[in-house]
């Protein structure tokens, strides 16, 4: 598979080469919030917070379904007043109970190891949140558990629906009081959705188009994606992931200021090293910073420094700046513009960036 630019700015191939419809899921995104902002506020959601406080929230579910937990954990900061912990397995942390809640959350309804979890916090005693397809086994797991289900549209790649699966998981928190979340605050995301699918749309030629333009950048390379903020963390988790099964191609992500004690060293390995004599560049480090304006001091400094250091040893460096006020947005405008960048980065090298055959596949071994 070669990397051919051209195919980018070429409508009919890329039409063509994305015959699922990755791209139209992406800019779909906006509409996602709205929707499952509704579904969360009708299903009954902030009647959550009747129950009153629990002790920690946890989330259940996995792949494109577990990193809700991520956005909700990210969106309520480090002054959420209780833990949020994410659960990427078929069991509970044994101090979960009965003043805890659950989240469990899976596109299909039908996930093993989210539908486990479930079943495991009905027995326990929790209190259940489920979100998932209606007329799933995760929907008869919450209706005979008495549990509020939020019902989503099924259908597409879980990954495609992040925002429908993390609306309402955000609803729930602010019924509780963990986050200033009203209707305005996902407007708002909601709106810088969409001007980024304005920016990034099909029709817009790569030296204008911010996502086409990053999947350049990405293209021949080992990207190396840093954050510094929780939100731009759970940003560059999902922009590693995207770019494993939209592209089909390696990421390393990391959190500033964690990666200065290990994978910054890398600038002094083998794939830093250029042969500018070379006929063809060989796959090369390339650092991506995902910036934020709630950054520590120090967690500044850090980052300063180490773009610093990326350029002196000739890696290349793209910082990108999240935008708005709440940390919905801020993350919103991240991801965005990472979904764009890795469907992009599949179709420019004529890959599909819907099947994920190694998945199913791997499915299909141990079924």
């Amino acid at each position: 598979m070669n990397w051919d630019a051209d195919r980018l700015d070429d409508l009919k191939l890329l039409e063509e080469a994305d015959p699922e419809g990755m791209l139209r899921a992406v800019a779909a995104s906006a509409a996602q919030i709205r929707t499952s902002y509704r579904a969360a506020r009708e299903a009954g959601v902030p009647a959550l917070a009747g129950d009153g406080r629990p002790r920690a929230i946890v989330v259940a579910g996995m792949g494109g379904s577990g990193i809700a937990g991520d956005v909700l954990e990210a969106v309520c900061g480090n002054g959420a007043p209780l833990p949020i912990v994410t659960v990427r397995s078929y069991r509970l942390p044994g101090w979960v109970g009965a003043t805890d809640l659950v989240i469990a959350v899976s596109c299909s309804g039908n996930t093993e190891e989210t539908l486990a979890v479930a079943a495991e916090a009905v027995r326990r005693g929790c209190n259940l949140l489920a979100v998932g397809a209606a007329g799933s086994s995760l929907e008869d797991i919450a209706r005979q558990a008495g549990a509020v289900f939020v019902p989503i549209a099924a259908g597409g790649q879980p990954r495609a629906g992040v925002w429908a699966l993390s609306v309402p998981l955000i609803v729930a928190a602010a019924g509780l009081g963990l986050v200033e979340a009203d209707e305005e605050v996902f407007e708002a995301a909601a709106g810088r959705l969409e001007e980024i699918s304005h920016r990034c749309r099909p029709a817009s030629e790569t030296f204008i188009n911010p996502g086409k333009s990053l999947a350049m950048e990405l293209a021949g390379t080992v990207p190396m994606i840093w954050a510094s903020s929780r939100p731009a963390a759970v940003a560059a988790y999902r922009w590693a992931c995207q770019l494993n099964e939209n592209a089909k191609y390696p990421a390393i992500w990391g959190e500033i200021p964690e990666v200065s004690h290990n994978q910054v060293v890398a600038f002094d390995g083998p794939l830093a090293e250029r042969d500018i004599f070379a006929e063809e560049a060989g796959r090369t480090l390339r650092l991506f910073v995902l910036r934020d304006v709630d950054e520590h001091p120090q967690v500044a400094r850090r980052r300063e420094a180490s773009v610093r250091m990326a350029q002196d040893r000739g890696v290349p460096v793209t910082e990108v700046a999240a935008e708005g006020l709440h940390p919905l947005e801020r993350l919103a405008t991240l991801i965005g513009l990472g979904d764009y960048a890795s469907t992009y980065l599949a179709l420019g090298y004529g890959i599909d960036p819907t099947p994920v055959s190694a998945i199913n596949e791997l499915k299909a071994r141990i079924s």
